[in-house]
């Protein structure tokens, strides 16, 4: 019987520090590591992690969100793990054990919990933005230009100014004076 450990964070700038010394201090013997949205399906560490198992063997993780915040994978991912005769292991948080009954019905129940607070959170999130649009924010990144520096751009070239002197009088690139000339009405 062994264990084997998969760590995961979000992005790049997270640390797998805090869950690879707990997955060591657990005694496991393979750690597969991995930076990549708990959201994605796609995740060639846990494959990996997935393929060393043996029968008898527990898949180790630091925390149930570490393996996915979909409930519908998790528990695709356990009924394998079940079927294959390997356990699955949590060390923080709510303990899961999979070898037993409780274990299989925390899973379960921890699956489904996880996947309603991720979609809370995309529910805040839209939520967010609907209440910024409607106090007249609209998302993206700021204009380049200032509405005067538009205004100037579109008047330079009406003036039959080249888009290439145009743009470097103002400091920017030809595409920048090309959207200020679209989004400018020049006035007759």
């Amino acid at each position: 019987m062994a264990y084997i450990g998969y760590a995961r964070v979000s992005t790049g700038d997270q640390t797998l520090d805090l869950q690879m010394d707990a997955l060591r201090a657990a005694g496991c013997l393979d750690i597969y590591e991995e930076h990549a949205s708990g959201a994605t399906t796609a995740r060639p560490a846990l494959a990996a992690a997935l393929r060393t198992c043996r029968a008898g063997d527990s898949l180790v993780i630091w925390k149930l969100d570490r393996l996915g915040r979909n409930s519908k994978h998790l528990i695709e991912i356990a009924d394998d793990l079940v079927q294959r005769g390997i356990g699955l292991k949590t060390l923080t948080g709510f303990d899961i054990d999979t070898t037993t009954a409780h274990g299989k019905l925390m899973l379960q129940m921890f699956a489904a919990l996880a996947e309603y607070e991720r979609a809370l959170i995309t529910e805040r999130i839209n939520a967010g933005i609907a209440a910024a649009r409607a106090r007249g924010r609209k998302g993206g990144r700021r204009p380049k230009l200032s509405p005067e520096q538009q205004q100037h751009a579109a008047q330079m070239a009406e003036g039959k100014m080249p888009i290439t002197a145009i743009a470097q009088m103002l400091g920017c690139s030809r595409h920048t004076v090309y959207k200020a000339l679209a989004v400018v009405e020049v006035p007759a």
